[in-house]
């Protein structure tokens, strides 16, 4: 009985311990990733294997064109809440519902040409394997978010009817 109380605290204390040094070590590993300024790039970096020269090119293409971006994104949620308040619980759609429809595509068909600008100018900040291969996955990216449902309702791929 003595031994088996013996064991119970030993793995109880092992446990206490195990779990102080975990605390304090997770506590540490957040405060240093806190401590690090936050950097839209990172993952570019990483991605593309960018050196310092490059950041430093490519960083203020970044930072220039994300007050155009914010724009877009403004004015497209202006529109889209607009969009919202014409359909209301009507089970047709207005012509101001229409109107609206027609505003946002117009504004999407901007933003997008401006992203594709902007992907440009990127991809010739970097060396050229790596600008072209950020170039292909951004256009991949900013033109693609409809490809699959065009695509499956064109016949061009099967796919069923109800499945988008």
């Amino acid at each position: 009985m003595r031994r088996s109380l013996l064991i119970v605290l030993a793995v109880l204390a092992a446990g206490a311990v195990l779990f102080v040094a975990a605390y304090g070590l997770a506590g540490r590993l957040c405060a240093r990733q806190m401590a690090r300024p936050a950097d839209d790039l990172h993952w570019l970096r990483l991605e593309f294997q960018l050196g310092e020269a490059e950041l430093a090119r490519i960083r203020p293409l970044h930072e220039g064109y994300l007050p155009k971006c914010q724009e877009f994104c403004r004015q497209i949620a202006v529109k889209k809440h607009a969009l919202q308040q014409a359909l209301g619980t009507n089970a047709t759609v207005s012509a101001e519902a229409e109107q609206t429809l027609s505003e946002i595509a117009a504004l999407r068909a901007q933003c997008q040409t401006q992203m594709l600008r902007h992907f440009g100018e990127v991809s010739r900040a970097m060396p050229p394997e790596q600008g072209r291969r950020y170039l292909a996955e951004m256009q991949r990216l900013t033109l693609g978010f409809h490809d699959q449902i065009e695509a499956s309702m064109s016949g061009a791929t099967p796919a069923h009817h109800g499945s988008h």
